[in-house]
Order: C-alpha cells, then sequence, then structure tokens
C-alpha cells in the first residue's frame, strides 16, 4: 500500500494552517504545516512533501528565500503560492510556482487545486 501524498501548507496564519489542515485532510492526503520558510527546510528534510502551499510573507524566513534554497538544493517539489497579493500570478512567477491562489480563497477552489497538482504528480511518477 502506498503511502498517502502530502501536503505542506507553510503560513504564519495559525488558523489558516488549521483550516487547510482539516479542508485537505478529507482530500485523502496527509498535511503537514510550517509557520515560515526556516520550519519548512525542517519539515522538507524530514519528509519530502508532493505539494507545498506556499504564503510568500512570512517572519523569519519568507517564500522567495525559501524557494531560493529549495532551488539551491535542487528537485523542489510542486508550489502553489497563497498570497493576498495585487497581482497573485506575478507573486508565482517571481519563484516558479506551479500555481497561486489568491487570499481569500474558496474551500473548493483550493481543493480542487489540490487534487490536480497531486494527481499530476502522481501520474508523473508512476
Amino acid at each position: 500500500m502506498s503511502a498517502r501524498p502530502l501536503v505542506l501548507v507553510v503560513d504564519d496564519d495559525d488558523d489558516l494552517r488549521e483550516l487547510l489542515g482539516v479542508l485537505l485532510a478529507t482530500e485523502g492526503v496527509e498535511v503537514a504545516s510550517a509557520a515560515n520558510g526556516l520550519e519548512a527546510l525542517s519539515a522538507i528534510a524530514a519528509r519530502r512533501p508532493d505539494l507545498i502551499l506556499l504564503d510568500m510573507k512570512m517572519p523569519v524566513m519568507d517564500g522567495w528565500e525559501l524557494c531560493r534554497r529549495l532551488d539551491a538544493d535542487g528537485g523542489r517539489p510542486p508550489i502553489l503560492v497563497m498570497t493576498a497579493a495585487f497581482d497573485p500570478a506575478a507573486r508565482a512567477a517571481e519563484v516558479r510556482a506551479d500555481g497561486w491562489i489568491g487570499k481569500p480563497f474558496e474551500n473548493e477552489e483550493i481543493r480542487s487545486m489540490v487534487r490536480s497538482i497531486v494527481a499530476r504528480r502522481a501520474s508523473r511518477s508512476s
């Protein structure tokens, strides 16, 4: 039996991390969380996620720096940027993300995007 896909939620908003954990658990994925990029690096070292849901503006280490470090290490997982920025597509393009979602988002919208990215990744690895 294969392990459930792992989604890492990286956001400094405790309530949003908790909400996404509950919401995504209904999609059959395992959810881990980190409050900033530094915590995310530790989580990724412990177990490489199948997808990272990434806020860009966080204390300690922001999303841009996390992406730079993941690029330097090579082979980063897919990234879905979550941002309240005026131009979320531009924020996603800055870090070569696989997609973006504007905050606030609809629950079904993020569930659908996660399903799509995880399914694409699973089909590539099979």
